[in-house]
């Protein structure tokens, strides 16, 4: 199926002071297997130890595994959402470290599919949601489906996970050419993981940069590269997240630095420009309907 012409980010400004707006951060990957969520279950835990009141979305809407992770037992998920049957206030769960969670359905179908209606029923869900965080770690399913498209296209930082595997490298950088070529995605965010040392992570992110500096418009920088770590297993075993459970870790010490790294970030002063789902809340509904009418985003770029 195509891709979904949603119309704005995920969530806006937070209400409380002007400009400003709520971090929208989806963590991607080519292909599965590569500990992507992982990374982003750690990395929303270990922002909210830094004082960030942190949401994290799973997804990966047909086959989600937060929950699982976290051993979070969740009342409903995005599917009842998607059908009207719930509001998110009332599918949250508290996860460890004071983060919440929007658990996605698994093993159903349907979800993976969802029809552009259905995907403005989550996203307007949001628009709706009267939390309002610093930020939304987004974990999108692997690969490049309509469903992963759509979140990273949503998105203020994209983050793509990759190992040190042929396949995996191959794939990330699949990943970033449709994003950029198809999508008109310039930005990206290489985290590299599971690694042996820093400097052959460092090494999988240039190969990846350079092939895009070579062959795509687009701006590839390093985030940070977490180490290969037993630990790691045993905290996905134990249903907790690695940085509460073994916080001296040498996996759990690179998610802090990447944490710090993420709060780093500029932090975003107005919509994308990419998607005008939320005009009306960001601009009123007198300006947001000139807007609409005049066939330009917020940012003045002209709507294709």
């Amino acid at each position: 199926m195509g891709i979904v012409p949603m119309k704005d980010e995920l969530l806006t400004n937070r209400g409380d002071r002007t400009g400003d707006f709520v971090r929208v951060i989806a963590v991607a990957s080519g292909k599965g297997g590569v500990g992507k969520t992982n990374i982003s279950v750690n990395l929303a835990c270990e922002l909210s130890l830094r004082g960030r009141n942190v949401v994290l979305m799973d997804a990966d809407l047909g086959l989600a595994n937060v929950d699982i992770l976290l051993r979070c037992r969740p009342r409903a998920t995005l599917e009842q959402v998607v059908s009207g049957e719930k509001s998110l206030d009332e599918i949250v769960c508290a996860g460890p470290q004071g983060i919440k969670i929007i658990p996605a359905a698994s093993g159903v179908s349907r979800m993976v599919n969802l029809s552009e209606g259905e995907h403005q029923t989550i996203v307007q869900a949001f628009s709706d949601w009267q939390e309002k965080p610093d930020a939304l770690i987004v974990d999108i399913a692997a690969g490049i489906n309509s469903s992963a498209i759509t979140f990273a296209k949503a998105a203020q930082e994209l983050i793509v996970v990759v190992s040190d595997e042929p396949t995996s490298i191959t794939d990330a950088y699949a990943l970033i050419k449709v994003l950029a070529t198809q999508h008109h995605i310039k930005k990206f965010r290489v985290v590299t993981n599971m690694m042996p040392d820093d400097a052959t992570g460092f090494g999988v992110y240039q190969r990846i940069a350079e092939a895009a500096d070579r062959h795509l418009n687009v701006n590839v920088s390093y985030l940070g590269t977490i180490p290969f770590d037993p630990n790691l297993k045993r905290a996905v075993k134990a249903q907790r997240a690695m940085v509460e459970v073994f916080p001296q870790a040498p996996a759990s010490k690179a998610i802090k630095q990447l944490a710090e790294a993420v709060d780093k970030l500029p932090r975003p002063t107005s919509a994308s420009g990419r998607l005008e789902f939320y005009v009306e809340r960001l601009l009123g509904p007198a300006r947001a309907a000139r807007v609409t009418r005049s066939g330009r985003s917020p940012s003045g770029v002209v709507n294709s």
